[in-house]
């Protein structure tokens, strides 16, 4: 029996259903979005191998989710640029990257509601001093802007080139090494988050 901290098994079956062991009874991959929504851990193993397949299964209910109702969540130019980092220097660093926003999102959203229900029974001046959600939308990010450029820092090993080094490479016509091209895509990546900022 596993402890009442641990996950919740599911086990999923050759036929494709799956088991909950907590509850003893067979859910769908809805059941599974709801156990999230409610903050319920839980992995999901081959019934047959006891391999975890927990990444596939809810990628698969991401994919659920955008196609039901049209409730797409996941803007097109946000998918395209995903894509392009598989397979690419920076997709080491993506992973992280996104965990942390997607935490640190959170915890602004959870701030943002404590302040909407501090908020009722408020005089209309004190209303005006609440951060509306566009601005706590913008302050979120250029956390993440901010958090990036730290992530970057920490694949960056090498101390900044000083004007004399830089001066005598474009000189010699040489092409700029791995860790330049690194920089150029990390100053692109930076750009695109800004915009995103100020769209």
């Amino acid at each position: 029996m596993p402890a009442k901290d641990d996950p919740v098994v599911i086990k999923k079956y050759a036929n494709r259903r799956l088991y909950n062991t907590g509850t003893s009874t067979y859910v769908t991959l809805e059941d599974l979005a709801e156990m999230v929504k409610k903050g319920e851990e839980f992995t999901v193993q081959d019934a047959k191998s006891g391999e975890d397949i927990t990444h596939p299964v809810l990628t698969q209910i991401i994919f659920e989710l955008e196609n039901k109702d049209g409730q797409n969540m996941l803007p097109i130019p946000f998918l395209r640029q995903l894509i392009a980092f598989y397979g690419d220097q920076m997709q080491m660093v993506v992973p992280s990257f996104l965990e942390q926003s997607m935490m640190a999102f959170a915890k602004e959203q959870e701030r943002f509601r404590e302040q909407m229900k501090d908020a009722i029974g408020k005089s209309p001046m004190e209303m005006m001093k609440i951060t509306t959600p566009m601005k706590a939308i913008e302050e979120q990010t250029r956390r993440n802007v901010e958090l990036f450029q730290n992530a970057m820092r920490m694949f960056t090993p090498f101390p900044p080139q000083t004007t004399q080094d830089t001066t005598e490479e474009d000189a010699t016509g040489d092409k700029p090494d791995d860790l330049q091209d690194l920089k150029d895509q990390i100053a692109a990546m930076q750009r695109k988050l800004d915009q995103m900022g100020r769209g």
